[in-house]
């Protein structure tokens, strides 16, 4: 199987009537039209074996989360998918691998509604790259220079499984095993809000996707905004497959741990009973987990809402020492 007989039998697919594309792949360029009086969201990221997800991943799984992080980029704008580029560097042409990972990327792009337009194929080592393209209103994107001091800080869901599943999997002494299959899906199979981002249009301030954990993506937040933040401990929502952990361990993976793809976003106390009726219009449990400071500090609060330690935290950097 060729290059291009690869990218036909496994890629190619029919442009919608009514969407945004209006040439798809096969083309030097791809071609989208925006809603009149929209601004474009565009986002790249990148996954590398070894780097990313393990050899052995289900390529289902795979193709899921490579979309996955990616839109989850444009709910963190508050933005509506358009469509996507891929490009895929693969060692050979395995047609079912091919067929397995285009299964969970094309079920995870039509439940979105954002559609393949373009990309590369080559031979080298497995690396996905996608760039996503997205819409919104002007002035509605939710930035992270745009937190308020005393707005209060929200996260989607919860974060800390997919941290759990990863040292499970890689059998680190702390986590017990077998593999908790709930928290595997965390890792593997990432939820984008992006019903939730875009119901946040007008109301929250500012936003980013936990990506690369809690407390260093909040950082970027912090720094953009030229704010603190205070964090509740006991407001943060715990799953059940943490619930056994040790403290240490457990906030290391509730504020460290990465890969959550969770939202973490501000707003003015005044919008409470507003942010509740976006998390529930978009089926997303919301937590309110603290609020952001003019003091430019980051503090962990215990329960009588006095400062606790802070255990030596860093978000995931891949040049860091």
């Amino acid at each position: 199987m060729g290059e291009f007989e690869l990218i036909r039998r496994h890629f190619v697919r029919p442009v919608a009537a009514g969407s945004a594309v209006v040439l798809g792949v096969g083309d030097d360029c791809a071609l989208l039209r925006p809603s009149p009086g929209h601004e474009l969201a565009i986002s790249t990221d990148m996954l590398v074996e070894g780097r990313h997800f393990f050899a052995d991943v289900d390529p289902a799984a795979l193709g899921h989360k490579s979309l996955a992080v990616n839109l989850s980029d444009l709910a963190a704008m508050g933005a509506r998918p358009l469509g996507f580029t891929l490009a895929l560097s693969l060692p050979r042409a395995d047609e079912a691998w091919l067929s397995a990972f285009a299964s969970g990327l094309f079920a995870l792009a039509d439940a979105h509604a954002c559609p393949l337009v373009g990309g590369d194929t080559t031979r080298g080592p497995l690396n996905i790259c996608i760039t996503v393209f997205g819409e919104l209103r002007p002035g509605q994107a939710l930035r992270r220079d745009a937190g308020q001091p005393g707005d209060d800080l929200y996260l989607s869901g919860r974060t800390g499984e997919a941290r759990l599943a990863l040292a499970q999997l890689r059998g680190e002494p702390w986590a017990p095993p077998p593999v908790n299959a709930e928290a595997r899906a965390r890792l593997e199979r990432p939820t984008p809000r992006l019903a939730l981002g875009q119901a946040l249009a007008g109301i929250a301030h500012a936003a980013l996707d936990v990506s690369d954990g809690l407390v260093g993506d909040l950082g970027h937040v912090l720094a953009a905004s030229a704010v603190g933040a205070d964090i509740e401990l006991a407001a943060l929502p715990v799953a059940p497959a943490l619930a056994a952990l040790d403290e240490a361990q457990r906030l290391e993976c509730l504020l460290a741990g990465g890969d959550d793809y969770e939202l973490l976003f501000t707003a003015a106390p005044g919008v409470r009973d507003d942010v509740m009726a976006a998390a529930r219009a978009s089926g997303t449990p919301v937590t309110r987990i603290g609020r952001l400071t003019e003091r430019p500090v980051l503090r962990l609060l215990d329960a009588d809402g006095q400062p606790v330690a802070q255990p030596l935290l860093r978000g995931f950097d891949h040049f860091a020492d």
